[in-house]
C-alpha cells in the first residue's frame, strides 16, 4: 500500500510517499518540499502546486491521499492560505483517483510519536527512525508530510483491527 502524505502551504508544500511492503514494514519511496517564490501571484502558486501534485501522484502511483489538516492559532491570513493549499490537494488527490483522508496535527505526532504535543524535531527524528533512513530534506515540510503518511498506515492498521473486533 502506498500512501501520498501531504503538509500543505501556499509557499512550501510538503509532500512524501511511504510503501508498506509485507511484512509490515515501511519504506520511503520520495519525499520533499514544491516551494514557491512568495512573489509569485496566488492563483499562480495554487495553479502550480496543483499540476505538480499531479505530475507526483502520475509518477509514484499511491493509492490513498493523506493531507494534514489546518492549524494556526490566532492567524487567520495563514489559516486561510493553508486552507487554499489543502483544497488544492485534495483536489488534486481526488483527481488522481486516490481517496482522500484529513488528520489534525495533534493526532499526526500522537500517531507517529505517541505524544500530541512532539515538536517538529522529534517528529523528523521519529520518522526517520520508523523509515530507517538517515537523513531527510533540511526543511521539515518534507518529514511532516511523510509522517501523515505514516499516521494514516497506522490509523488503517488500528481501524482493521477494531473492524475484527479485539
Amino acid at each position: 500500500m502506498r500512501i501520498l502524505g501531504i503538509d500543505p502551504g501556499t509557499l512550501n508544500m510538503g509532500y512524501g510517499i511511504v510503501e508498506e511492503k509485507n511484512g509490515g514494514t515501511i519504506a520511503m519511496v520520495v519525499c520533499g518540499v514544491i516551494s514557491l517564490p512568495q512573489k509569485m501571484p496566488m492563483e499562480q502558486r495554487l495553479y502550480a502546486l496543483h499540476t505538480e501534485l499531479l505530475r507526483i501522484i502520475a509518477e509514484f502511483r499511491p493509492e490513498e491521499a493523506a493531507i494534514e489538516e489546518p492549524f494556526v492559532a490566532g492567524n487567520a491570513r495563514s489559516a486561510l492560505a493553508i486552507g487554499r493549499a489543502q483544497a488544492v490537494a485534495i483536489l488534486a488527490a481526488a483527481q488522481g483517483g486516490l481517496p482522500v483522508f484529513r488528520y489534525m496535527p495533534t493526532q499526526v505526532k500522537q500517531m507517529v510519536t505517541s505524544y500530541g504535543r512532539s515538536s517538529k524535531d522529534q517528529v523528523k527524528q521519529v520518522v526517520k527512525l520508523q523509515l530507517g533512513v538517515m537523513d531527510l530534506p533540511e526543511a521539515s515540510d518534507a518529514a511532516d508530510a511523510l509522517a501523515v503518511a505514516i499516521c494514516h498506515l497506522n490509523q488503517r492498521h488500528l481501524n482493521e483491527v477494531l473492524k475484527r473486533g479485539y
